[in-house]
């Protein structure tokens, strides 16, 4: 047997092992991704009805036109941006700030690192009932507090102005944890004689924070940034929770409404057209970011 006909053996052989390892998440890619997209395709284009599938007609452009005048579907879109547009700072700023409050080499620094890191891994299930509390207009934890110092009471979730802002902060408290971890990657990533030297030039913490500390971390903190916004338009379970989508729509969003239209109202056809809608609007948010992202990296 020649060389060649042993490699190209052993070349078949690795290309078997290889797509077995794949296999998997190619199935799994295909059954709950390209599947379903394909179906909320063709579905978006008809009035189909989970109770009622033998009734399916095909109505071509009728649910995408019913959503321009949706108040509803177009309420819970500026929401979604809303909600996208305060948490996404808001949580970047918390993370980097924490994360700079524990890059410290101080006894017990890990038991905070803990705490801090704590609320990613609980159940956002969890987290907005026990919010819900604190944020309670009557009882709550947030109003005894304010109370104790002549503020308040306020209606905090009851209140259209203020509960798209205290989801905002729960979730901005919630997942901050998860950004902070990797900050504190890029602190110490930074070279130490950076520091050293601009200590020896008369730096400030301020000088040094601004030019050594945030040009360290900038590719970072898109990375981040881009995260979040990912995580944020996909906004459902704070508000199903808290709020069911009031008081007014104020807290409902796009996901959620999606969420109501398809499996409480049952009108699957009308509730993949916002899907698809949703979807489009997504990816070109997501050709955007890579296109500024890539500017960055070239600059």
């Amino acid at each position: 047997m020649s060389a060649n006909t042993g490699n190209k053996k052993a070349l078949s052989k690795e290309s078997l092992t290889g797509l077995a390892f794949i296999a998997p998440a190619v199935v799994l890619l295909f059954v709950f991704l390209l599947v379903p997209f394909v179906l909320t395709i063709g579905n978006s284009f008809t009035n189909y009805n989970i109770l009622k599938p033998g009734q399916t007609e095909f109505v071509g452009l009728k649910n995408f036109i019913k959503l321009t005048r949706d108040t509803v579907f177009m309420k819970s879109i500026v929401n979604t941006f809303v909600f996208v547009i305060l948490v996404v700072p808001l949580q970047v700023c918390l993370a980097l700030g924490l994360a700079l409050l524990i890059n410290r080499k101080l006894k017990g620094i890990s038991i905070y690192r803990l705490a801090f890191f704590a609320p990613t891994v609980l159940s956002l299930v969890v987290v907005s009932i026990l919010w819900s509390y604190i944020y309670n207009p009557n009882n709550g934890l947030l109003n005894s507090l304010l109370g104790n110092l002549g503020l308040g009471p306020y209606k905090f979730l009851n209140d259209p102005k203020t509960a798209m802002a205290c989801i905002v902060v729960l979730s901005a408290w919630q997942g901050c944890g998860f950004q902070m971890m990797i900050f504190l990657s890029g602190l110490q990533d930074i070279p130490l004689y950076l520091y050293e030297a601009a200590e020896v030039d008369g730096a400030t913490g301020f000088q040094q924070f601004v030019n050594i500390t945030l040009p360290g971390l900038s590719n970072i903190a898109v990375f981040v940034s881009l995260n979040i916004v990912v995580s944020a338009f996909q906004l459902i379970i704070q508000p199903m929770m808290m709020t069911a989508g009031g008081p007014q729509n104020a807290t409902m969003t796009i996901v959620y409404e999606i969420y109501q239209t398809g499996f409480k109202y049952n009108q699957m056809g009308y509730g993949s057209a916002m899907a698809l809608v949703f979807t489009v609007m997504v990816l070109i948010i997501t050709l955007v970011q890579n296109k500024i992202t890539s500017k960055l990296n070239e600059d």
